[in-house]
C-alpha cells in the first residue's frame, strides 16, 4: 500500500506540468537591436520622449540644451544673438527606399508659439548634415541648432521626414512636444 501511494503522488505531480522544463515562454515583443546607450554632454537634458513619425521617418529626441551663448566648432567661435539651443535627435527611414532628407529643415516652437528655423551657421560650425539620402532602415542620429531670444523656452519641434508617395513634396509636417 505504501509504494502504491508513492506512484499515484509521483503521476499526480508528473501530470500538474503541461510543457517540458527546457522551454521558454513566447515573447510578446519582437526582438530589438542592442543600441549602446551614448553618454549625455554635461550641460544637455537627456529627454524620455516616445517616438514619433512623419511619413515613413520616425524620430526620436533625445537630449535638449539651451542657454548657450556661443559654439565652438574645429574652426570658429560663434556667439549667439539670443542663446543657443542644441536637439539631439535620432531619425530612422522605416519606408521601402531612400529618402531625400534635409536634416535643417525642422523648426523649433517657443513657448511664445514662434517658430525659429535652424541656425545654418551653428549647424555648419558643428559639421552637421545637411540633405542627404537617408537609405532605407538607416538610423542617422545628430544635433540640430537654433538661436532663440534669451528670454524664450523651446516647446515643440516641427519635424519634417522627407517626401513619401503620398507627400511627395513634404509638404506637411509633424509637431513633437519636448516635455510630456
Amino acid at each position: 500500500m505504501r509504494w502504491s501511494g508513492l506512484v499515484v503522488a509521483a503521476l499526480v505531480v508528473a501530470g500538474c506540468s503541461s510543457a517540458p522544463a527546457s522551454e521558454t515562454p513566447p515573447t510578446s515583443s519582437p526582438p530589438t537591436y542592442p543600441v549602446p546607450p551614448g553618454t549625455a554632454r554635461p550641460d544637455e537634458k537627456v529627454l524620455h520622449l516616445p517616438t514619433t513619425s512623419d511619413g515613413d521617418t520616425a524620430f526620436t529626441l533625445v537630449g535638449l540644451t539651451t542657454g548657450m551663448d556661443a559654439l565652438i566648432g574645429s574652426h570658429a567661435e560663434f556667439a549667439a544673438k539670443g542663446q543657443f539651443v542644441r536637439i539631439r535627435l535620432s531619425v530612422v527611414n522605416n519606408g521601402r527606399s531612400s529618402a531625400s532628407f534635409d536634416a535643417r529643415r525642422h523648426l523649433l516652437v517657443d513657448d511664445r508659439k514662434v517658430e525659429h528655423p535652424v541656425d545654418t551657421q551653428a549647424m555648419t560650425i558643428k559639421r552637421q548634415p545637411e540633405v542627404i539620402d537617408l537609405g532605407a532602415n538607416v538610423r542617422l542620429e545628430y544635433d540640430v541648432y537654433y538661436d532663440l531670444p534669451a528670454d524664450a523656452k523651446p516647446l515643440a519641434l516641427k519635424v519634417y521626414g522627407g517626401p513619401t508617395l503620398t507627400d511627395l513634396k513634404d509638404a506637411s509636417s509633424t509637431e513633437i512636444l519636448l516635455t510630456q
